[in-house]
């Protein structure tokens, strides 16, 4: 553990990558890894691997689409965008997260007993 890089599981890239594409619109792989990682200030590192897998993953479940366009040094890429049901998913998955997380804070809060 400790103050260095951390590993995503896969249902929370998934979550974040959802939330990326919602939040900004459509965007290749790249540009949505680099934004996760800009936006964990470097402590989440993201490999292009799990990126694309999570991606097609997301893809295959009808969450997202995707189209070639050209990137901004005008290079082919694919385009990916959050669907209808992308959208409800990510409702989902947020409330999820959500109630998750607030159970896991008063875990970690609760005091030695005696």
């Amino acid at each position: 553990m400790g103050g260095g890089k951390s590993e995503v599981l896969q249902g929370t890239l998934d979550l974040m990558i959802l939330k990326t594409l919602y939040a900004l619109g459509p965007q290749h792989g790249f540009g949505i890894a680099r934004r996760i990682e800009q936006l964990s200030q470097d402590v989440l590192q993201l490999n292009e691997g799990t990126v694309y897998t999570s991606l097609l993953r997301l893809q295959q479940q009808g969450w997202i689409a995707s189209k070639w366009g050209q990137s901004e040094n005008n290079r082919k890429a694919r385009f990916y965008s959050i669907t209808k049901s992308g959208l409800k998913q990510l409702e989902l998955e947020t409330e999820n997260w959500e109630r998750i997380s607030g159970v896991i804070g008063r875990v970690l809060r609760l005091e030695r007993q005696g």
